[in-house]
């Protein structure tokens, strides 16, 4: 199936590793020029250049601390020098784990600020280019929890929830000008945020995170963690032309882990 990507320009924020490069890289594999930004360009760049040549040369890196307005807004800038992107992929990575009552007043507005307020901003920075071409994709990565609260990331599943509304009335703005918005909510696929979050939990119940992943998986239907690349493809799709009547809408990819209809 060809999704129409090629020749798209796309922005894929933290594309140094886990869900953000597996993104980046399926949407390069599909034909489309993909800038990767990230606090760390080095790590973005040494998985690019373990790409296959021809699609290592639609990738590229930008440098990006999402904690820092003045590092969004030079981004939006850069972006905006060069005609601005056709697809945007929001993703602010996970916050600290810790519960609702044992959390600060400053740590609430300092995560909101990277996770929700400068995704506001730069998307709003970025759409009119996208308006005034008549076509455009805003996705947003956010978390199962926005379905079902996670015990212990509080931070998460309130700050997400801002961004579920933000991202829902978005859509219902632009859509008639041809641009979608969608939120996709990962379940738990297998990188380093799922790895940090099964220690967390170790340590607190006193196991191993072997154990307290084999626990974690066996509640899932599918009986196992998802792949990168497996939560990738629904961005890829979701980014594509064939998904141009899809907006305002959560995509979930959790092998089921979600019970709730």
């Amino acid at each position: 199936m060809d999704l129409g990507l090629t020749g798209k320009r796309a922005l894929v924020l933290g594309g140094s590793r886990g869900l953000g490069a597996a993104v980046a890289r399926g949407l390069a594999r599909e034909g489309a020029s993909v800038i990767a930004a990230a606090r760390s360009e080095t790590d973005a760049k040494a998985w690019i250049a373990q790409e296959a040549p021809e699609v290592a040369q639609r990738l590229d890196t930008h440098a990006l601390d999402l904690s820092d307005r003045a590092s969004v807004d030079a981004l939006a800038a850069a972006m905006l020098a060069q005609g601005g992107v056709d697809i945007l992929v929001n993703n602010s990575g996970g916050p600290p784990p810790g519960p609702a009552a044992e959390t600060g007043l400053d740590l609430w507005l300092k995560q909101f600020e990277a996770m929700a307020g400068h995704l506001f901003h730069l998307t709003g920075r970025l759409l009119p280019p996208m308006l005034e071409r008549g076509w455009g994709r805003v996705i947003t990565i956010a978390s199962s929890g926005i379905e079902q609260p996670i015990p212990n990331l509080a931070l998460s599943n309130g700050i997400r929830m801002a961004v579920l509304g933000w991202s829902k009335t978005l859509s219902a703005e632009v859509a008639a000008q041809g641009v979608t918005v969608n939120l996709v909510l990962p379940g738990r696929i297998h990188t380093d945020r799922v790895d940090q979050l099964d220690q967390a939990a170790a340590t607190k119940q006193g196991k191993s995170r072997e154990d307290v992943a084999r626990t974690s998986q066996a509640l899932i239907p599918t009986g196992r963690y998802g792949r990168p690349e497996e939560f990738a493809d629904a961005v890829v799709f979701l980014a594509s032309m064939r998904a141009s009547y899809i907006t305002g809408s959560k995509l979930r990819v959790d092998g089921g882990m979600i019970r709730g209809v």
